[in-house]
């Protein structure tokens, strides 16, 4: 299925969660904050959010330093 990933088009597989999204597009192992449809999604429901056909996911990392 097809969804929108920070602007652009991704193809992820079907009943994907917001976890597995983070570990397929290398994020799983960074500190994130994740919306889907302009709701933010905590940390503690990403093993569980389920994705959707065309659902817009962005997803902003923290960065360090000074």
């Amino acid at each position: 299925m097809q969804i929108v990933l920070n602007g652009q088009m991704h193809e992820i597989d079907r009943n994907a969660t917001v976890a597995a999204l983070l570990d397929h597009a290398g994020y799983a192992t960074r500190r994130v904050a994740v919306e889907v449809n302009r709701e933010i999604v905590p940390k503690s429901e990403h093993p569980v959010r389920q994705l959707h056909e065309g659902d817009q996911v962005e997803v902003v990392h923290a960065l360090g330093g000074g």
